[in-house]
């Protein structure tokens, strides 16, 4: 099966810039990063809400995740990791689309630790990190990179 484009909300997402592919999820780099190396994980099936998934879609969820994480660590050299999920408007999801976000971290890359919460949100309180939206080819670059890490199982589902 190829894909051309996978839907995120809205949006479509070239495939040059997903670098994970599950049955159920997929993972993608980020158009307007809060830190350098925060990618997404998303669900393959386009839906709003956290609740609204099956069990299954929840575990597959969080099995990439997990992979993706292991991942971006060590190609960030991060210290710590944020996981987040922004579970509808009002807790600042700008996509209907149920995701993860994956965030390195670094020790004093916040003035206090939940300022990463603001810079989700594009809170403008948070003034020493600016989301400026990234090109195509530096977007496709990354992925390309995480893709090549996480090594063959990007083959196993297309």
């Amino acid at each position: 099966m190829a894909f051309s484009a996978f839907r995120f909300g809205p949006i479509a997402i070239p495939l040059e810039q997903v670098f994970l592919i599950s049955k159920q999820s997929y993972a993608l780099v980020n158009l307007k990063p809060v830190r350098p190396g925060h990618v997404l994980v998303a669900t393959r099936r386009p839906v709003a809400r956290f609740n609204d998934l099956t069990q299954s879609e929840v575990l597959d969820l969080f099995t990439q995740a997990q992979r993706v994480s292991k991942v971006v660590e060590r190609v960030t050299a991060a210290e710590s990791l944020t996981l987040c999920i922004q579970d509808g408007d009002k807790a600042g999801q700008s996509v209907p689309h149920v995701h993860l976000h994956v965030i390195p971290r670094f020790e004093g890359d916040f003035a206090t630790n939940d300022d990463i919460y603001d810079a989700l949100a594009h809170q403008p309180r948070v003034d020493n990190h600016e989301r400026t939206p990234r090109s195509p080819d530096d977007m496709a670059s990354e992925a390309l990179r995480l893709r090549e890490e996480i090594g063959s199982q990007w083959n196993e589902i297309l």
